[in-house]
């Protein structure tokens, strides 16, 4: 037979899918996972682990996941729905959010792993680039995962590398640079080590909050309404973030919220209960008397 060309017209790619549902859903970026997923050979069935970010429009979570045949397994997760506890409670989906995020998710993971103590990480944050190194030839090594972003874009400053500097600084060995940190210049190539510490402590908010207030004070008040309901200035944003990094690390463990019942009284008042079957035969005993009675009347 002679060679026919496939005419991939319109028609052709409006009907086209993709293998994977996800994919189709532009939910996962298969390339990326693949390479994020897949162990050395020479490390066969150890876990190779990844620091999953994850933003909506009001929180950050952080998840330490590995994979497995039957699907992802997840070590330990935070997420700044949390922060509360530690005093933080307004901007809980920002960079300084997503910072804290990753250092509760580091300590929490640590913690579980018995290593905590060898490797407290950074413990005054002051902007460096560092990265956890091994202590020695007798110490167990630091845990090593890598930065899984999803479908976010990457770009410098972006919040998905707050949450890593906070991992890195939690203790955990996330292999890194410093160039898609807020500071970082690309021409000079050096980083500004104190932007870096400004945007841990809060810096760049209480910045927006006193250039705002200077040029609209009626956009202010409504910007920052839950702010200043708490009584909450520029100046002391860096103190709450202070107190709240010393308070992860103090205790990093998950606590539940406590959950009350009051609902479920209030649902069973709508809830039929099930008859009996004498109750449904008298039911339909008393339905016949009825159509009978008003056929006589």
């Amino acid at each position: 037979m002679p060679f026919t060309k496939t005419v991939k017209s319109s028609s052709y790619f409006s009907r086209y899918q993709v293998k994977y549902r996800r994919r189709r859903e532009g939910r996962t970026d298969y390339y990326a996972r693949k390479r994020l997923v897949s162990q050395a050979k020479n490390k066969y069935n150890a876990p190779k682990y990844r620091l999953v970010v994850r933003f909506s429009n009001k929180y950050v979570t952080c998840q330490i996941v590995h994979a497995k045949i039957q699907g992802d397994f997840v070590l330990t997760q935070a997420s700044s729905k949390e922060l509360p506890r530690y005093g933080i409670k307004h901007g809980l989906a920002n960079w300084t959010a997503a910072y804290a995020t990753g250092l509760l998710v580091a300590r929490r993971a640590l913690t579980i792993l018995g290593l905590a103590d060898k490797y407290e990480g950074v413990t005054e944050p002051d902007g460096e680039m560092t990265e956890t190194e091994p202590l020695g030839d007798d110490e167990p090594r630091p845990f090593k995962c890598y930065l899984d972003v999803g479908l976010k874009r990457t770009s410098t400053g972006s919040r998905v590398f707050g949450a890593l500097k906070g991992a890195s600084d939690g203790g955990i060995f996330i292999p890194h640079s410093e160039k898609r940190f807020p500071g970082y210049d690309p021409e000079s190539k050096e980083l500004d080590s104190e932007l870096l510490r400004s945007y841990i402590f809060g810096g760049h908010v209480a910045e927006y909050m006193e250039s705002l207030e200077e040029e609209d004070d009626e956009r202010f008040k409504k910007a920052f309404s839950s702010y200043l309901a708490d009584d909450i200035g520029s100046d002391d944003l860096e103190e709450i973030y202070e107190n709240a990094y010393a308070a992860i690390r103090e205790d990093p463990s998950f606590k539940p919220t406590e959950k009350t019942k009051d609902w479920a009284a209030e649902s069973k008042k709508y809830k039929e209960t099930k008859l009996s079957y004498e109750q449904r035969k008298a039911k339909i005993q008393t339905k016949i008397e009825a159509f009978k009675s008003g056929l006589e009347a």
